[in-house]
């Protein structure tokens, strides 16, 4: 299948979502308890396309949307793309999903707003697992590749590369290994700049909340919980190295390791089936 042709076909296995403010396209695959699979960046649901049925061949529902101003949804020229901007319309997006209690799962940014959401929400979650992420924001610097999408003229230009043959050694570097084929790869780029060349996108990377405000939120939330929680790390992740960041997650979350898989930062694309196999204990009933 050719590059271009990944994209409709992928729409094509989701359903729109409409929510208040920003509407959304949402997968969802199996039968069970809801496993909510919230992405980060440069992403979109799309990087879940492996767990959902992974998830599903163990009794659960794999769910994923994709945040307004990236992948298949909306991108509003007036819209609040902070991570509380983006936790407020991912709770209206699990009620407009008729969503009650769920698991979840977080990965890269999606962690910090996924864990503002468990700090409204707390009652509602079922279990978290958090796939390499960051919790200590307030001194979080950006890794260079990802600084450039910040910068006015530079963050247009280096955004429009990834409509290009260029993301795929970038992805190769940064991102995965050898579970996607190429195209895939060309298909990030084309979700990412779709309708509006990546310019929310780029709104959302000006928009992290790293104030020490935000981090004790979030702290709090995760240190209060109630629901078993885990962090899985894809090992050989240049951009959120393993050594620096999983230890914070572990401690704010009250845990005494992490698992690691065979992954870069997309350790969805080359360990699903590992990653779907520690989330399903997490199951009522579960085997042993």
């Amino acid at each position: 299948m050719r590059h271009d042709d990944i994209v409709p076909a992928w729409e094509a296995l989701g359903t729109r979502l409409e929510v208040d403010g920003a509407n959304s396209r949402i997968w969802r695959e199996g039968k069970g308890e809801p496993v909510v699979c919230l992405h980060g960046v440069p992403a979109s649901s799309f990087v879940y396309r492996k767990l959902l049925p992974e998830l599903a061949t163990r009794g659960m529902e794999g769910i994923a949307f994709d945040f307004p101003g990236m992948g298949l949804a909306d991108r509003p020229a007036h819209f609040d793309y902070t991570w509380s901007g983006l936790a407020r319309w991912t709770l209206k997006a699990v009620d407009a999903a008729g969503l009650d209690s769920v698991h979840l799962v977080v990965h890269d940014i999606g962690g910090p707003i996924g864990f503002d959401v468990i700090r409204q929400i707390p009652e509602r979650i079922r279990s978290l697992t958090v796939l390499n992420s960051l919790v200590k924001v307030a001194r979080f610097r950006r890794p260079w590749v990802m600084q450039l999408f910040v910068y006015p003229v530079v963050g247009a230009l280096w955004t429009a590369s990834t409509r290009t043959p260029l993301i795929i050694p970038f992805m190769r570097r940064m991102g995965v290994h050898d579970g996607p084929r190429n195209q895939e790869l060309r298909a990030y780029g084309d979700l990412l700049t779709r309708q509006d060349g990546g310019a929310a996108f780029r709104k959302i990377m000006r928009g992290f909340e790293r104030t020490p405000e935000f981090e004790g939120r979030i702290i709090a939330a995760l240190r209060g919980r109630t629901f078993p929680a885990q962090v899985i790390w894809g090992a050989q992740d240049p951009a959120l190295d393993m050594a620096r960041f999983a230890p914070d997650l572990c401690d704010a979350l009250g845990l005494e390791a992490w698992h690691q898989v065979r992954g870069k930062h997309f350790l969805q694309e080359d360990a699903p089936a590992e990653i779907a196999r520690l989330i399903a204990r997490y199951r009522e009933h579960a085997p042993p």
